[in-house]
């Protein structure tokens, strides 16, 4: 049980707003609260992408732990402190005099005196005709969520990275057989890779390009085509599994932040923005490892650089501490 509940709504203004709640959200959210400053979190959700890991064998202290049970004693942490938690999603955050505005899609306005930006990524999308029409109806982007639904059927899983190859590890357990289609060879971790070269059940087509989603009603198969020979294949699948990277939620603060060629916030050491008040944290950033260990000591480094940057303007009262 948590031993709080965190109130849903903000009252004036906030030192810190901190937008979105993975590991980095969820981390500058306890260094803020025990600085004694005022924060709210905006997040559609808890947990960002971890929630959709299946296991975890490289975060400090546990030898193994799933995604959803790190996530929860992430959350279990943060609802120490009667910090609102707004459910919410960040559509744009404005300038005003000496704060920010941070307005949702659900119509809140929330007013900081500093903005943390830690929104993650989101994933990519297939780009092929049928892809849309069949999601959640075999094609998902999560097999630790719908994995389960595919017991002993015939899957395909599209990508070659870490994440894709985890997902195979996970579907081999529950799918009689998985595919695995990738443009390249795959570029996992080697002890990832060398654990699914073992099974049994997995069959690789590597240096195929996906033309699309088959099926109706539901997933019947993935059609596919070699690039070297331009020979097509259908592979009859009752379920398609997308790992082919990630998107950063970045939207909402184009044309105020500086962004790269790949939509992440461009960041310095001190996790600070070219706009001064607002930081960036975790995945959402140009920090090059995308991990749950970096996204959390991102996190603790840009509230750390949040506070002293309130602390050095005199002139503002900080919500949590009194006069500064």
């Amino acid at each position: 049980m948590f031993s709080l509940e965190a109130p849903s709504e903000v009252e004036g203004i906030v030192d810190v707003c901190i937008i979105g709640a993975g590991p980095a959200g969820m981390t500058a959210a306890v260094y803020l609260a025990r600085k004694r400053l005022s924060a709210a979190i905006v997040s559609k959700e808890m947990g960002g992408q971890v929630a959709w890991t299946l296991g975890i064998e490289n975060y400090m202290g546990y030898q193994y732990i799933t995604g959803r049970e790190l996530t929860a004693k992430f959350e279990e942490q943060v609802r120490q402190f009667p910090m609102p938690i707004v459910l919410d999603e960040a559509k744009s955050i404005k300038r005003e005099s000496g704060s920010f505005a941070v307005e949702t899609t659900g119509g809140r306005t929330i007013s900081a005196r500093a903005v943390i930006i830690a929104s993650g990524k989101r994933p990519k999308e297939l780009g092929v005709p049928n892809e849309r029409r069949l999601i959640g109806k075999g094609l998902s982007y999560c097999s630790t969520c719908d994995g389960p639904l595919f017991a002993s059927k015939v899957v395909a899983v599209c990508g070659g990275g870490n994440s894709a190859i985890q997902a195979v590890i996970e579907m081999a357990q529950v799918a009689s057989m998985v595919y695995v289609v990738s443009r390249n060879p795959w570029r996992a971790d080697a002890v990832v890779s060398e654990k699914a070269g073992l099974l049994k059940n997995v069959e690789r087509r590597i240096g195929y390009d996906v033309l699309d989603v088959v099926g109706n009603r539901v997933v019947e198969g993935l059609s596919i085509r070699e690039r070297m020979t331009g020979k097509d294949e259908t592979l009859k699948v009752s379920g398609v599994f997308v790992e082919v990277g990630l998107n950063p939620n970045t939207e909402f603060v184009k044309g105020l932040v500086n962004l790269n060629q790949y939509g992440e916030v461009e960041v310095n050491c001190q996790c600070e923005t070219n706009v001064p008040g607002i930081f960036a944290a975790g995945d959402v950033t140009t920090v090059h490892e995308k991990q749950i260990v970096v996204a959390a000591g991102e996190g603790a480094k840009a509230a750390l650089s949040a506070h002293e940057y309130l602390l050095r303007r005199p002139a503002l009262t900080l919500a949590g501490q009194g006069t500064s």
